[in-house]
């Protein structure tokens, strides 16, 4: 497996005048309030380790005070830590001096704010190039870069505009612009949407997935908001008062809480729409191969099945069940081989859809559905039993039992 990007090894960071000093009552397990109450020190973060690969967002949520404000700020040390180690791609940032952290900051990270950040008193161009203008390129060539991407942001026009002249929404895609524009390999959102009205940030959302399509930039994401999370993140960490207390998948969080915290964020999630049909499938119960309905029959007989998948050169062809394979076989008019008329009339689906989508097709078919990719291969079966679990999950969560 590839080295992580960026390694969080053991990280505290204690507010107040003698962390040191109370670093060792926090690592013997007291709480955030004892800690408070006994020392008047705050637990910012207790112990995080975290690896975070290239090219994929990484969501940090949490209620406020959780601690995940505190942690995207060690990342660039805009907050140094009270103890631990963070590397960057084989650097280690706690040992970089002034000046070598200030080209970290310049070229290798860069931070979208949730106030948007932007400075009132300089045109939209300026604004997005200011990156570039710290970093010393001239002002043509920078305007230049702004330009693209204030085009690719869905800004084209508005260059000469002020900040003050646009809605919230435009303001923040000038700060992703301007985010971007510097090139930096790894991008830092600290609630960066959440400012914004429900539709426009969907809209950033949106924006933000294609624009991650295109560009594979190493993404940071803060949030307190679950849903979002789930639809940004390829990988989700969730922190209480300072801990970490689950990272995974979004499909792992959802399906398998590590404790009642984590459980009560997801209760009220609409799994049918989180969760996609290659969570939930199942490999194939019987892949037929054969050419002839003699030998797809010997097949079902062996497997002990019913119907099965027909596949050939690899490539899905149909469902075809024994019922309807025995009557072939005893019909004279019929050929020996297995015809396109022999498959039943069942839907397939491929793996990314929402299980919201295929809601459906799963629960009127007599079959599991075929789950086939772009290319054409069959990848699983999706099973009604197992769908209809999810909702029974929800069901069982809902009640406490």
């Amino acid at each position: 497996m590839t080295k992580p990007l960026i390694e969080i090894s053991g990280l505290y960071k204690i507010f107040g005048p003698k962390p040191e000093s109370v670093l060792p009552l926090v690592k013997e397990g007291l709480s955030k309030d004892e800690v408070l109450s006994q020392t008047g020190h705050t637990v910012g973060l207790k112990d995080i380790n975290l690896e975070i690969h290239k090219g994929e967002i990484f969501v940090i949520m949490g209620l406020s005070g959780s601690g995940k404000s505190t942690l995207i700020r060690h990342f660039n040390r805009l907050i140094d830590p009270t103890k631990g180690k963070i590397d960057v791609e084989g650097s280690d940032v706690m040992q970089m001096n002034s000046k070598e952290l200030e080209e970290f900051r310049r070229h290798k990270m860069s931070m979208v704010f949730q106030r948007f950040g932007l400075f009132p008193h300089r045109k939209v161009i300026d604004n997005v190039g200011y990156g570039l203008e710290v970093q010393g390129m001239k002002k043509e060539e920078r305007n230049k870069h702004a330009q693209e991407w204030l085009e690719t942001v869905g800004l084209k026009g508005y260059e000469e505009q002020y900040p003050s002249q646009l809605s919230g929404g435009q303001q923040q895609r000038v700060g992703l612009a301007r985010a971007l524009c510097t090139n930096a390999e790894i991008l830092l959102m600290d609630e960066a949407f959440s400012a914004l009205d429900p539709l426009i940030r969907s809209e950033m959302q949106d924006q933000l997935i294609e624009l991650q399509e295109k560009l594979h930039k190493t993404i940071v994401f803060i949030t307190h908001d679950l849903d979002e999370a789930l639809r940004l993140g390829d990988r989700i960490a969730i922190l209480k008062d300072g801990d970490l207390v689950q990272t995974g998948t979004p499909d792992d969080i959802l399906l398998n809480p590590a404790d009642d915290y984590v459980e009560a964020f997801v209760k009220d999630v609409n799994r049918a729409r989180a969760l996609t049909v290659e969570t939930v499938m199942q490999k194939p119960a019987l892949r037929i191969t054969a050419v002839t309905i003699e030998d797809a029959l010997k097949q079902m007989k062996m497997k002990k099945q019913d119907y099965g998948y027909h596949v050939t050169d690899n490539e899905y062809q149909g469902l075809i069940t024994k019922e309807g394979l025995t009557e072939a076989a005893e019909d004279d008019s019929v050929s020996d081989n297995i015809e396109p008329e022999l498959y039943e009339d069942v839907p397939t689906v491929t793996p990314d859809l929402a299980i919201e989508e295929v809601l459906t097709d799963s629960m009127s078919s007599d079959y599991s559905l075929p789950v086939v990719d772009e290319e054409g291969h069959l990848k699983g079966e999706l099973e009604r039993e197992k769908v209809a679990d999810i909702f029974a999950e929800k069901s069982k969560a809902d009640t406490g039992s």
